[in-house]
C-alpha cells in the first residue's frame, strides 16, 4: 500500500510539469510507471526510518506520512532529470527527512500508528546467584 498517490502528487505540482518530470519517451503524457516507481521509493525511505518504532506499512496512514511522501516522491522525480532541483522542493525533502529522524529518535510520534513490537530475538537474560568467592571469603589462603 502507497502512502501517497499520483493525485496526491498532482495536488502539489500541475500536470505539464509532471509530464516533463516523467515522460523519457516523448509521448506528450505522464508515465504512471515513474510515478509509481518514485512513491515506491519514497514508502521504503518512510519505512527504513519509522520501522524500529512501528509496524511498517503503517496503516492507517497518518496525513503527516502522506504529505511526507509526496514531498519525497516529487522530489525524486526531480532528481532523475539532470537539472537542479528546484530549491522549495529540496527544502520540503531535507523537511521530510528531518522529520523522519525525529520519528526513528522517538521525538515525535506518529499517534495512532501501531508501536513495533519489541525485538526479543536477540537479547540475553542473566540470572546471577550471589558471588561465593569474595576477599572475605578467600582471606587467609
Amino acid at each position: 500500500m502507497a502512502y501517497c498517490t499520483q493525485d496526491d502528487i498532482l495536488q502539489q505540482l500541475d500536470e505539464d510539469t509532471l509530464v516533463q518530470l516523467t515522460d523519457d519517451e516523448g509521448t506528450g503524457s505522464v508515465d504512471t510507471d515513474v510515478v509509481t516507481r518514485a512513491i515506491s521509493d519514497a514508502d521504503a525511505t518512510i519505512d527504513a526510518y519509522c520501522q524500529g518504532r512501528y509496524s511498517v506499512p503503517l496503516e492507517p496512514v497518518p496525513a503527516i506520512i502522506r504529505k511526507t511522501g509526496v514531498d519525497i516522491s516529487i522530489y525524486n522525480l526531480y532528481s532523475r532529470r539532470a537539472d537542479s532541483v528546484p530549491e522549495n522542493r529540496l527544502e520540503r525533502y531535507k523537511n521530510a527527512v528531518r522529520f523522519l529522524e525525529k520519528v526513528a529518535a522517538g521525538q515525535i510520534s506518529l499517534g495512532a500508528s501501531t508501536p513495533a513490537p519489541e525485538n526479543t530475538g536477540n537479547s540475553v537474560d542473566i540470572d546471577q546467584s550471589e558471588r561465593i568467592f569474595t576477599r572475605d571469603t578467600m582471606s587467609g589462603f
